[in-house]
């Protein structure tokens, strides 16, 4: 039998205190500072609200997993284990399986620092910050080690979910990475847009296989944006987003609004979206499709991978337009242009 530890008993008592998880959506304004704004403006607006967080202890973070990674069966949600729509190959109880010692998986979980501490020198408040801070299995999280996410072709250890390490296979990238299963990615895609955001000043002085010079290399940007996309944000996230902010007081602005991702990374960062749209752009099923463009209005359709290269360029004219256009998987933009108005499209094939 698994029993609750003092400190575990203490927490829930305190929380239960707290307002509701459904009720504590962002407040009415939060998120005006950011509002109109992209590129780099918009980081520094979002920066500027999410700054300054309540600051938890080390020791505080076993408590605080009890409420944001709880599964409704009331085990831990460890992403490095779970099998979303399936059975697991072992659960935690919270209190009575955290680590302790361990000689394999499925022994006890611990914390993972989604984004390694050595890579912003383990400093506070990055290192208690929970927008990154996950209860994992402690042999999961052991041989991803302080290495890179990635998308692996051989393996040197392939977890019991599917997690696996091993050789980097994704464009632009090398060495050993580790690579979560498919229905984590956008999480943990999330948790590093929200950390190049919070620690905004910061990230000159941090050093990772990610990074340079304060910014994701351009493998990294690619493959995050990629994971944004393809896994969007779950009920799961909601809910933590919801519980985090009880207990920190800040929000990840990614998963509140998830096409601010777009606004500041990738080549498009810049594009607005909103203002005038053109005309209605749909991909399926190999069609590039523009639908709604006036009668005899003539406008520029360009097409682009993740990287900003041009995947083609044509000029249309006719109010429903179908371009055969084979893509393999990526993240891609088309936009509809004249100058003083767009359409655009953010997609995965």
């Amino acid at each position: 039998m698994h029993l609750a530890t003092p400190q575990v008993l203490l927490f829930a008592a305190i929380v239960s205190l707290l307002p509701d998880r459904l009720m504590a959506q962002p407040p009415t304004g939060y998120y005006d500072p950011a509002a109109g704004r992209y590129g780099e403006d918009l980081r520094a607006a979002l920066y500027g609200i999410i700054n300054g967080h309540n600051v938890l202890a080390n020791s505080e973070l076993w408590s605080a997993f009890s409420t944001t990674d709880r599964k409704p069966n009331n085990t831990v949600w460890d992403m490095y284990s779970d099998v979303p729509d399936g059975t697991p190959a072992y659960t935690y109880q919270f209190g009575t399986d955290q680590c302790g010692t361990y000689s394999g998986e499925g022994d006890c979980f611990n914390r993972e620092h989604s984004f390694p501490q050595s890579w912003f020198n383990g400093e506070p408040p990055a290192d208690t910050d929970l927008f990154h801070l996950y209860p994992t299995d402690a042999w999961a999280n052991q041989k991803r080690a302080n290495n890179a996410y990635g998308e692996v072709g051989s393996t040197t250890w392939v977890g019991s979910n599917g997690s696996k390490l091993g050789q980097c296979t994704y464009p632009g990238c090398s060495g050993l990475v580790f690579e979560p299963i498919d229905a984590y990615k956008g999480d943990l895609a999330r948790s590093y847009f929200y950390m190049l955001v919070r620690y905004l000043p910061d990230l000159d002085n941090w050093t990772s296989p990610m990074m340079s010079n304060g910014e994701f290399l351009p493998w990294a940007e690619s493959m995050l944006l990629e994971w944004h996309d393809s896994d969007p944000v779950s009920t799961k996230e909601l809910d933590r987003n919801n519980d985090v902010y009880n207990i920190q007081g800040n929000r990840n602005p990614f998963i509140d609004n998830p096409q601010w991702v777009s606004s500041i990374w990738g080549p498009w960062a810049s594009v607005d979206e909103i203002v005038a749209p053109i005309a209605e752009i749909r991909y399926t099923e190999g069609l590039l499709q523009v639908t709604g463009l006036a009668q005899g209005h003539a406008a520029a359709l360009d097409l682009y991978d993740a990287t900003g290269r041009s995947i083609g360029q044509w000029r249309i004219s006719t109010v429903n337009t179908r371009l055969p256009v084979e893509l393999s998987a990526g993240v891609y933009m088309a936009r509809v242009s004249d100058g003083d108005r767009s359409s655009v499209l953010r997609f995965v094939p």
